[in-house]
């Protein structure tokens, strides 16, 4: 964050905070809610005052250049304002949800799409987003694990960065860059139950080894700030947690940058029950590290008394003011508050609508394709053999539904759906019918099954497009069951009565459980909520124009009761084998407790996921061959190398994900099964063969150890590499002194 912060603004900085009373620098602590093209005379007023630092949710350009010239021109000392908004995965033009583009598995896919994202919302006066939101998520039913890049470290970490980087650029005050914020410090996806909001246990070995390094990554990547969780972490709420706040973050990470609160967390503290009133909540997130508070006003308030009792220090109130001084001096806000939006790109131009395709395509995940005749799957549609395609389902021409979750700003009208995609991708001599059947994913009026059905046998192909809407998922929109919701598994079962070969679109902000419909339909393409140009994106793809390319980043459950399902799970002393599970059925009557399995299985369903963590299909023919180590014994703080061939056995030019994996096969603290250690996207051309190579060193095998010390430990690996996590690990190497 270091590098954020010259000499020049830390010095100027400091001569500002000289200058400032301690009403002003109180101001400097508070961020206020305001929207509409209307200022507010109370908001106006607290501005001239100098008791707000930042607006957030206004995007009204004249609104936001006022609000600017209020802060500049009208009050003691000129302070401009941080404009504030969820710009979470894009703006006017509307990319993948942000798990969704995790299954992109592309740095430089995020990037770009975060770089459009703050070029657009930057033309209406914002410059400051909340995202990139990097809580690892292992469980489904939690909402937000639709903002979330899935449940691995190292691929969140990837990612994020990249997101950081794009929102950001390498200069803060050039055109068109925003500050990001990572969030939520931190283990909210781990909320009890998949919950929103709830309790989160998680020992300490545990979060330094999986929850934590995507938000180390994003603070060594510059991003702006952190936003202090919602959630209890071990007992106490993070945004009143001077362990993670002070202890890891300032002291052990050494970050500079602004910490903000989640939308009235530090008021929330008195409802946890760690603080008896709002004056004890303001001095417990003070003390803890919180820098400005987002909505509620216990800073503004309490603050002063707290001071004057000797509460807090005059010393740590001046850091907290000089963290988010710096961040505005950093942004140019001092040079130039007032936006001209004709600077930057226009909004929602082609090359957005592009990046926004691209991204939408790779970032869907082909999860079965059956044949029907032969040994030609269903999919690709062939347009020269199809006369009639019925296109069938709520999700097919909803152009808000497909946009996803945490979409303020997007419009609807400007989405490419499912039915659209699909009449301009198909070309003329076919001929499209469209029924909704269901007004919505969750009707379950069934009187029009029939017609549905009438429509599929009439067709020579049927595309469902299916899923959940985007109110089903997002904060505070959790799920207990992840069916599809509705009637649509009835549905999918009435039309597999029919011949017609069925492709069924998946459009949803989580994984869902799918194994109710897999012998239902012939081909399963998962596409998310996969925004503005989904349609056409998704369009292309059935018909073969690009192959299928994304791969899961979270593991797809079989059943509820699996969750949390991950791939890199704990071996146990017990760990589940084809040879230890027993199925439910298959227990005889009046048997002995200790007679079978006794491994770590459920009775009622096998142990393995769905669909594993990096799984996708493709329409190519990938073999992997040749998977080396350059040596078989590496001395610490070595670097090695991984090589292998990558062959493509079809007449299809396409894409795949190679993923390398680790085990650390004895270690000082218990270590995963597997570990992804490594991943490349690469193009392949149809019948043709690529060497690969993974550049490696010992110290990407570190850990955090029985001390929570980090550490890379001498001992025995396996490694393997493969198109995903159920790929076997074959090499076998050591680490020495």
């Amino acid at each position: 964050m270091s590098h954020l912060y010259s000499p020049e603004i830390i010095s100027q900085a400091k001569q500002l905070l000289s200058k400032m009373t301690l009403d002003e620098k109180l101001g400097q602590l508070s961020q206020v809610s305001s929207a509409g093209a209307h200022i507010p005379d109370d908001l106006a007023d607290a501005i001239r005052q100098g008791r707000v630092s930042s607006v957030i949710n206004e995007v009204d350009l004249a609104t936001n250049n006022e609000l600017q010239r209020l802060a500049l021109r009208e009050t003691r000392l000129g302070i401009p304002l941080l404009i504030g908004r969820d710009v979470i995965h894009g703006f006017k033009t509307i990319f993948p949800i942000p798990l969704g583009q995790a299954a992109t598995w592309s740095p430089e896919i995020v990037e770009k799409g975060a770089r459009i994202a703050g070029q657009e919302s930057a033309t209406v006066g914002v410059n400051w987003t909340f995202a990139p939101m990097i809580d690892i998520a292992r469980d489904p039913r939690w909402g937000r694990i639709a903002e979330s890049l899935g449940e691995d470290p190292f691929l969140c970490s990837a990612l994020c960065a990249s997101m950081v980087k794009g929102f950001q650029t390498d200069d803060l005050s050039s055109p068109g860059a925003i500050a990001s914020c990572a969030k939520h410090f931190a283990g909210y996806g781990a909320s009890e139950s998949g919950r929103d909001y709830n309790t989160t246990n998680i020992p300490e070995n545990e979060l330094r080894n999986v929850y934590l390094p995507p938000f180390h990554q994003a603070a060594k990547a510059g991003v702006a700030s952190f936003m202090a969780s919602f959630s209890d972490l071990n007992g106490v709420p993070a945004t009143g947690n001077r362990w993670l706040l002070k202890q890891v973050l300032r002291d052990e990470w050494n970050y500079q940058g602004v910490v903000v609160s989640d939308w009235e967390s530090i008021k929330e503290l008195q409802v946890h029950g760690l603080s008896a009133s709002e004056k004890e909540s303001a001095y417990l997130a003070a003390r803890a590290g919180v820098d400005m508070e987002m909505a509620s006003h216990c800073y503004i308030d309490n603050m002063a008394e707290l001071i004057a009792e000797n509460q807090l220090n005059q010393v740590e109130v001046d850091q907290m003011v000089l963290n988010v001084l710096h961040l505005k001096f950093a942004l140019g806000l001092f040079e130039n508050a007032f936006t001209d939006p004709l600077i930057l790109p226009q909004l929602m131009n082609v090359q957005n609508l592009q990046a926004a395709k691209e991204a939408a395509q790779k970032s869907c995940v082909l999860l079965q394709n059956k044949s029907r005749q032969g040994n030609t799957p269903v999919l690709p549609i062939n347009r020269g053999t199809i006369r009639r395609i019925a296109v069938i389902g709520p999700m097919a021409d909803d152009g808000y539904e497909q946009l996803g979750t945490w979409v303020f700003d997007g419009e609807e009208q400007h989405s490419v759906t499912g039915l659209s995609g699909l009449k301009a991708a198909a070309g003329e001599g076919i001929e499209i019918e469209f029924e909704s059947v269901l007004c919505t994913s969750r009707d379950i009026n069934t009187q029009h099954f029939d017609k549905a059905l009438e429509l599929t046998n009439n067709a020579d192909v049927a595309i469902l497009y299916l899923g959940e809407e985007s109110i089903l998922s997002g904060e505070a929109h959790c799920r207990a069951n992840l069916d599809l919701p509705g009637a649509q598994v009835e549905l999918i079962t009435h039309l597999s009565q029919s011949n017609t070969p069925i492709v069924l679109v998946v459009l949803a902000g989580r994984p869902l459980t799918l194994k109710p419909i897999l012998d239902k339909v012939d081909s399963i393409l998962y596409a998310w909520h996969p925004g503005t140009m989904g349609g056409l994106a998704i369009a292309e793809l059935l018909f073969g124009d690009v192959s299928p390319s994304g791969k899961l980043p979270v593991s797809f459950p079989r059943v509820v009761g699996q969750i949390p399902i991950y791939y890199a799970q704990k071996n146990s002393g017990r760990p589940p084998t084809e040879e230890s599970y027993v199925d439910i059925d298959d227990v005889p009557v009046r048997a002995a407790q200790t007679s079978l399995g006794m491994a770590a299985t459920h009775l009622d369903t096998h142990f393995s996921p769905l669909y594993p963590f990096g799984f996708g299909l493709s329409y190519a023919n990938f073999e992997y061959h040749h998977v080396n180590i350059s040596q078989r014994e590496i001395k610490l703080d070595s670097a090695f190398s991984v090589t292998l061939t990558l062959e493509n056995k079809s007449d299809v030019d396409a894409e795949e994900i190679v993923q390398l994996y680790i085990r650390d096969l004895v270690g000082s603290v218990t270590r995963p099964v597997k570990e992804l250690k490594g991943f490349k996207r690469l193009l392949v051309k149809a019948n043709s063969s690529i060497n690969v190579v993974f550049e490696m060193h010992t110290d990407d095998l570190a850990l955090y150890d029985i001390c929570n010390q980090l550490n890379v430990e001498i001992g025995d690996f396996l490694l393997g590499v493969g198109a995903d996590s159920s790929v076997e690990l074959s090499v076998s190497f050591k680490l020495i002194n």
